[in-house]
């Protein structure tokens, strides 16, 4: 062996040793400090203790509450919050800066798109870079940001401006029985939307979802390692919640109380409740003032129709009626003096009227209407026939138990309805005579419609309620709501015997409902008047204002309970109850979206038909066929065939509904839209496709077009609705 040779090769050997040794501890040292193999660049972090997990959280989303037709109250919606970042470290994709660079350029793009001052913006992001920030926001201005803003701000390519995604909860109609619905809000501890108030907080277990969960093994590049175990547990939205309320007689109730409370002299609140009769479905509830859900800008928290206790008036005379008439102690033929009622109590707790007392009792302002029936009393809602009922007929302690019957001072069983009882005073012989005509007794509106839901029918008093059905995601009920009995404190005779007198107190010429008379259809009602106590007693600076209707008179099906707080008692506006039971009519299938213009109705003038087929028949044909239907047929145009019809075949028309005739003809004239609804509108642009544009809600009371000029698809149609 030649030693030379030996030598280098020795010398190779341990040259490529040190190299080989040398390129490892090269790759120790830098996977130690970059974390990344040298050669393939994987990261191997997340090898070095694969025990190491990421999660992610997958949001449930909170349920939808729906009026009875569909229509959304309320419901999630994705928002995002803009993020503005500084740091002059931060990269992008490709290695591009991904931080604000231009400070005046980025404010002077957003500020238009936030609706926010240029200036506050650079001061914003000025402030945050000189501390060093690595990111900032932009305050209010900046967050629950709409998907079309973010979209808008995205296609600006601004750097360094990025959106975190969040979730809002929603309320499409913003004014919307807000005392009730109340509202839901995100909260950081639970990291979840949760009810804070009304049905939002009642109905919030059922509302709000299930978080969902997966979690896997990632490198610090957010790369799913291979070979690692990735498990998913699906998230479980909330339950859907329908109520049984209707946008239409919602809407018309907060209007027309909106009206009521602004345009009465002195009107400080309104509360209403609309409910189906033999089924206690609430179609609507509203306080007034109200306030705007998105906004939350309430200025108390009283949800008034069942938080809200009040003397009631004379509406309470219905229930004095019908105990004296149920107990057997009613005097259908006696007669009584309706002056002043002076009495005394001895002392056995006795009450008797006399000649002169310190202790006096009067008619609504002092009236003296004579010697009247105890009927007639009713009418002309006296003071002193109550009086007269309770000393002569009927002992007062009978009354409290009818009271009691009836469902007073105690809560309303309504499923999440929170509502109070109610106080009486009934100690002394004063006391014991005024609840009888609703003074010295407090309610709430609930209790009002439940008791004279006994009156309207048969006997039978129905438990309010507002919410129909909880349905999961996939629709499937998972609880029902059903009309619940609560009681049956009168006979059925007694009950119609009330609805006799009710109804003479709108049709009588000195009843005191006669200005409720409607053209639409025969209503029952009672009124009532009632002081409001101040904080030194009755001082005639406030009065509760209300009336109980009930229609079609002779077979109620619909009922309205309507009450506001004003100093005015006698010249103020019938005309907004009355377009609140007309909606509630409507809802009911009853009578028409509009006033006929026949004279009045009564509930079997009313009819229901089903929609004819009038597609390629003449227009006489079409006439003939909608014949003895009682619809107001719309022709559209001058031609002599039908082209298109609304409704469509087989749908259910009833009288006085709009019904919408399209002919061949090509000259189409501007029809008379006074009273219409936003259903006929729609159904006028859908066959025409000429724009109406509305403003207001409820039915219209302008057009801006002349009836009869000639219009086409150029024009744009403009009406005002109230």
């Amino acid at each position: 062996m030649n030693p030379k040779r030996s030598n280098r090769t020795l010398v190779y050997m341990l040259l490529m040793i040190g190299i080989i040794g040398v390129v490892i501890l090269s790759n120790v040292l830098f996977t130690m400090v970059t974390q990344k193999h040298l050669r393939t660049g994987t990261n191997v972090k997340e090898y070095k203790d694969p025990d190491i997990s990421s999660s992610n959280v997958l949001k449930a989303k909170r349920g939808t509450i729906y009026d009875r037709n569909g229509e959304v109250i309320a419901q999630d919606e994705d928002t995002y919050k803009l993020i503005a970042y500084l740091n002059k470290n931060r990269k992008g994709i490709g290695n591009k800066p991904a931080y604000v660079q231009d400070i005046t350029k980025t404010a002077r793009l957003l500020a238009p798109k936030l609706g926010m001052d240029e200036k506050d913006i650079v001061d914003t992001l000025t402030r945050a870079q000189k501390n060093n920030q690595y990111q900032t926001e932009l305050g209010n201005k900046g967050k629950n940001l709409t998907k079309e803003v973010k979209e808008s701000i995205e296609a600006l390519e601004l750097p360094g401006i990025s959106f975190e995604e969040s979730v809002k909860r929603y309320y499409p109609s913003s004014v919307f029985a807000s005392h009730l619905i109340g509202y839901a809000q995100f909260d950081e501890e639970k990291n979840t939307m949760v009810g804070k108030m009304g049905l939002e907080s009642a109905l919030n277990k059922y509302l709000s979802g299930k978080d969902g969960l997966e979690v896997y093994q990632q490198d610090a590049d957010g790369n799913l390692l291979p070979g690692t175990k990735y498990t998913k547990t699906y998230a479980t939205d909330g339950n859907n919640v329908v109520l049984t309320l209707d946008r239409n007689v919602q809407q018309t109730l907060q209007n027309s109380l909106d009206k009521s409370v602004k345009k009465t002299a002195g009107g400080v609140r309104g509360w209403g409740i609309v409910m189906e009769v033999e089924t206690g479905k609430i179609l609507g509830w509203a306080s007034s003032p109200s306030f705007d859900l998105n906004k939350r800008d309430m200025k108390d928290y009283i949800d008034l129709p069942s938080g809200y206790l009040y003397e009631p008036g004379s509406v309470m005379k219905g229930i004095t009626y019908s105990a004296a008439i149920d107990s057997g102690k009613y005097p259908y033929n006696e007669t009584f003096d309706s002056g002043a009622f002076h009495f005394v109590e001895d002392s056995k707790g006795k009450i008797y009227r006399t000649s002169n007392s310190d202790l006096t009792i009067y008619d609504a302002l002092g009236k003296n209407h004579g010697t009247v029936t105890f009927d007639k009393g009713f009418v002309l809602s006296s003071n002193i026939g109550i009086c007269e009922l309770l000393t002569k007929y009927m002992d007062p302690s009978i009354y409290k138990e009818y009271l009691d019957k009836f469902g007073f001072l105690k809560p309303v069983n309504s499923p999440f309805l929170n509502n109070r009882g109610g106080t009486m005073s009934f100690n002394y012989a004063s006391e014991k005579l005024s609840t009888g005509f609703g003074q010295a007794i407090n309610v709430n509106a609930l209790q009002m419609v439940q008791a004279y839901s006994a009156i309207f029918n048969d006997g039978k008093m129905v438990e309010p309620f507002v919410v129909d059905r909880i349905e999961n995601a996939n629709g499937k009920i998972v609880k029902q709501y059903d009309t619940t009995i609560a009681g049956q404190p009168i006979s059925e005779k007694t009950s119609k015997y009330m609805q006799k007198l009710m109804k003479r107190v709108v049709y009588d010429k000195d009843g005191t409902a006669a200005p409720y008379k409607m053209n639409d259809v025969e209503i029952i009602a009672k009124t009532g008047t009632g002081e409001v106590a101040g904080k030194n007693g009755y001082d005639g600076s406030l009065y509760t204002n209300s009336v109980m209707m009930a229609a079609p008179a002779d077979d109620p099906k619909v009922m309205v309970y309507y009450a506001f707080q004003a100093s005015d008692i006698l010249s103020y506006d019938r005309e907004p109850m009355k377009e609140v039971m007309r909606s509630a009519l409507v809802a009911a299938n009853i009578t028409s979206d509009g006033e006929s213009n026949n004279g009045q109705k009564t509930y079997k003038d009313f009819k229901q038909s089903d929609m004819p087929s009038l597609l390629n028949h003449s227009l006489d044909y079409a006439k003939e066929k909608l014949e003895g239907t009682a619809t107001n047929q719309v022709i559209i145009g001058n031609g002599s065939s039908v082209i298109k019809q609304y409704p469509e075949v087989g749908e259910t028309i009833i009288s006085n509904q709009n019904v919408f005739i399209l002919t061949d003809g090509s000259k189409i004239t501007m029809p008379d839209m006074k009273g219409w609804t936003k259903k006929d509108i729609t159904a006028f642009w859908e066959l025409t496709h000429i724009e109406v544009e509305m403003s207001g809600t409820g039915r219209v009371t302008s057009q801006n077009i002349k009836t009869g000029k000639s219009i086409n698809k150029d024009t744009v149609i403009k009406v005002k609705m109230e």
